[in-house]
């Protein structure tokens, strides 16, 4: 898993994470393809929920071929750390109102998590150093409303803070699409860029034509 999760948060080759992902065929044809990382949502609100007892019959079997992040929102504290520890998901993701002493249990004990956090400006991003995630997702701020707004950031503030020593590995989301990927890859430099309803045909239902689209803009040299 390390090695997995090594290679995700590189700085030299910018990675895929596809998030919501729902059936088994999807998750193995991702790991066929190659995509670095995929994203089950146990937040039982998002229209990409994934029970765990739905999850545990397909994600297991990927365990390293690709790297499993697990997305919860205001979850009991317990339930991450469980399923870490059932070995069907490698990363913890906290995109919800997840404050410092709830991640501080992860970072204390050197599990792996990512921390999300909504981009309204500079100050947002600035404040989320607090959590010690060992990344940070930044997406659209907008309160109330846990990813999946379809939204672009700036890209720009994301860019000023890459640049700080200080700064963890960076992961983008935010209404990235195999259009506009290139554009926010050359403009912000994050290490991974994070799709949901951009590699999709329906919510939950991935459309590879979109996520070749985007292999490919990842996978060419910058211009």
């Amino acid at each position: 898993m390390l090695q997995l999760l090594d290679s995700f948060l590189s700085p030299d080759q910018p990675s895929l994470k596809v998030c919501g992902v729902t059936t088994r065929d999807d998750a193995n044809e991702l790991a066929r393809l190659g995509v670095s990382a995929l994203g089950i949502n146990f937040w039982p609100e998002s229209r990409r929920y994934c029970t765990p007892d739905h999850a545990r019959h397909f994600l297991p079997s990927l365990s390293d071929r690709i790297l499993r992040v697990g997305v919860f929102v205001n979850a009991d504290p317990d339930l991450p750390r469980r399923l870490q520890d059932e070995g069907l998901i490698d990363v913890a993701q906290f995109h919800g109102d997840e404050d410092y002493f709830y991640c501080e249990r992860y970072s204390r004990e050197g599990l792996p998590f990512f921390k999300a956090i909504g981009v309204g400006d500079q100050s947002d991003i600035s404040s989320a150093l607090q959590y010690n995630a060992t990344a940070l997702l930044l997406d659209a701020h907008a309160p109330g409303v846990y990813g999946g707004t379809g939204r672009t950031i700036d890209w720009n503030t994301v860019a000023s803070f890459v640049e700080e020593q200080s700064a963890p590995p960076i992961i983008l989301a935010g209404g990235i699409t195999a259009e506009n990927a290139a554009e926010a890859l050359l403009t912000s430099q994050p290490c991974a860029l994070d799709i949901a309803s951009g590699a999709e045909s329906s919510p939950g239902i991935k459309d590879f034509g979109k996520i070749a689209s985007l292999l490919e803009v990842l996978r060419s040299p910058p211009q």
